[in-house]
């Protein structure tokens, strides 16, 4: 794992982020380089502006070297002077799901399951022995693509989970409203009523209004499996709840030290670390993704336009089937888990999992910004 105490990526020196900071007044668009943050705030007062006018060089007032912020977890019982939020504001938050072969069989999984943990077990030993690994080498789309849906379908194996994950439509939804999303060192929340969650660390691209992808940051797609697993009509109570969408700690920008195919050779770890001692890890390697990013980025603008940019979480191959307490059960949160999501060039992002009505509420919405921005007298910007 990278180092959580220090969220910059491995390379930090040669790296350019973007983000937003809070230092008293309200969001604030940073850019970070050689480690100095830079306040570009009098230009661009949102992240979706400053990334619209891109021009790899940051242009503002020298906050000092980043350590100097102080930077804490919302839990850590101490106070700084700045608050690291999620690296977007105006951008549409979007997600593609069931983009990696393990991750369409365990939705499979959840819908045979009907949400019931208990009999997932049964089932995904029944889909592995009648499919074996075959959905791994298929390509979306193709015409052996095909060939193995018309098998499963003779079989009474066929799910709309894989007709999105070899299928030519990705599934790509609406994650989280504009200024929703949470960023490092804050809280991550799960439904109350949920038995049968996890986190889905992803990668998360983001594209300017043109649909030029620019760069990339880390993100965790909170999942309830119980919910969508009773039906997929429930995916918007699964994925849009408050504090259920992490993002940061920073957005990396593409330069001739980190492109989009640093984006798909990444391996992304995953670390939760419960109250209760009970720890887990692993890794999502994005070589194993069926789509290509760039794919995923073009099938979610091919009819629609984002004025202010959008993000896009690409999915994940982590689907966690580990007993947490009771065996044939598999893993589900607990308040209290601390989750790291990390690979070297993007640093780590971590968060505190609560329930969505303990987690801090979202009470800043655009017409507040635009408020706030006023006030400051940035609107001019």
């Amino acid at each position: 794992m990278t180092n959580t105490a220090f969220p910059l990526p491995e390379d930090w020196r040669d790296a350019v982020l973007v983000g937003r900071i809070d230092l008293g007044e309200g969001p604030t668009p940073v850019v970070v380089k050689e480690g100095r943050v830079f306040d570009v705030s009098a230009t661009a007062p949102t992240v979706s502006v400053l990334l619209e006018t891109w021009n790899g060089v940051p242009s503002g007032k020298d906050l000092g070297d980043i350590n100097d912020l102080g930077l804490t977890t919302a839990w850590s019982g101490e106070t700084s002077k700045a608050k690291l939020l999620a690296p977007v504001d105006l951008q549409c938050v979007k997600a593609a799901g069931v983009t990696f072969a393990v991750s369409a069989m365990e939705r499979v999984i959840e819908e045979r399951a009907k949400g019931v943990p208990g009999k997932a077990q049964a089932i995904r030993e029944e889909l592995a022995a009648r499919i074996g690994t075959d959905i791994r080498k298929v390509i979306p789309g193709s015409p052996e693509a095909q060939k193995l849906k018309d098998a499963l379908i003779a079989d009474g194996l066929w799910s709309q989970y894989l007709e999105v994950a070899i299928g030519p439509d990705a599934e790509v939804f609406t994650k989280a409203p504009p200024l929703s999303s949470v960023g490092w060192g804050d809280y991550v929340g799960i439904r109350t009523q949920s038995t049968w969650n996890n986190p889905e660390p992803e990668i998360v691209v983001v594209v300017d209004r043109a649909g030029k992808t620019i760069g990339a940051t880390l993100g965790n797609d909170v999942n309830l499996r119980d919910y969508e697993g009773r039906s997929a009509l429930l995916l918007g109570k699964a994925k849009d709840n408050n504090a259920a969408s992490a993002l940061g700690p920073f957005i990396r920008m593409f330069d001739d030290k980190f492109t989009i195919d640093d984006v798909r050779k990444a391996v992304v770890e995953l670390e939760i670390v419960g109250t209760d001692n009970y720890r887990l890890e692993g890794r999502s390697t994005m070589t194993e993704i069926s789509r290509d990013p760039l794919e995923l980025v073009k099938q979610t603008i091919s009819e629609h336009q984002y004025h202010d940019g959008f993000v896009l979480f690409l999915g994940t191959l982590f689907a966690p089937t580990q007993d947490r307490d009771v065996k044939g059960s598999g893993f589900t949160h607990k308040d209290g888990d601390v989750v790291r999501i990390s690979t070297p060039k993007l640093g780590v992002l971590e968060n505190r999992v609560t329930t969505c009505k303990q987690a801090p509420p979202w009470t800043f919405g655009i017409s507040d910004l635009m408020k706030n921005l006023f006030k400051r007298g940035l609107l001019g910007a």
